[in-house]
């Protein structure tokens, strides 16, 4: 059994990697990003996928399309930073089965990559309570988003600039700033600053 652990830090690949391989008899495979991942991905072909979605480069979220595209059987488990509803409905609903924040007791990361090795989907308990009240409630502006948009707003949130913003994604600064101008119109701000109080507000502390 394979396990491909795709995550810029190196703290947590280890954390990750001692807790999994001290109850599953898997081989750990590691990437810091995607451009190690892919071709990781294509030789090994792991069973599962641990993914972090803020990563240098490739996003996790277009890791999750790439990964699916190459084998529509990929099972991917998502760890992230990110509680927040929009970030877990877009990666499963690009095909991941699975998803656990890194706030999550090690006892549920385990518990989540057995179930989607058996083949189930597994979702952090607190994370779907806050999917099923999101979908509930009326249309949530922030699902009109594309996932590069998402990308940006999580970017701004962090504090970027739309230079930094532009470098993290690995486009041009005026691409980012065209897609800053149609994600104030989706969500009705007429002023950067609005979407900077919006981007910072996902983030929940």
């Amino acid at each position: 059994m394979k396990i491909l652990l795709v995550d810029d830090h190196a703290i947590v690949r280890e954390g990750v990697r001692r807790l999994v391989s001290s109850a599953i008899d898997a081989v750990i495979l590691e990437a810091v990003c995607g451009r190690e991942a892919l071709p990781l991905f294509r030789q090994e072909h792991p069973d599962l996928i641990v993914l972090d979605l803020n990563l240098e480069g490739i996003s996790g979220l277009e890791l999750i399309r790439r990964f699916l595209i190459e084998d529509d059987t990929a099972s991917i488990l998502v760890f992230s930073m990110h509680t927040e509803p929009i970030y877990a409905a877009r990666a499963l609903n690009m095909g991941a089965r699975g998803y656990v924040s890194k706030s999550a007791p090690a006892s549920v990361l385990l518990n989540a990559v057995r179930r989607v090795l058996e083949g189930e989907r597994f979702i952090e308990s607190e994370i779907a309570e806050e999917l099923a009240t999101a979908h509930a409630s009326d249309e949530d502006p922030l699902q009109r988003l594309t996932n590069r948009e998402v990308e940006i707003m999580r970017l701004l949130g962090e504090g970027k600039s739309l230079t930094g913003v532009a470098e993290g994604l690995g486009i041009s600064y005026k691409t980012a700033a065209n897609s800053c101008s149609r994600i104030k119109e989706k969500l009705m701000c007429r002023r950067t600053g609005d979407l900077i109080r919006i981007a910072g507000a996902m983030r929940r502390p």
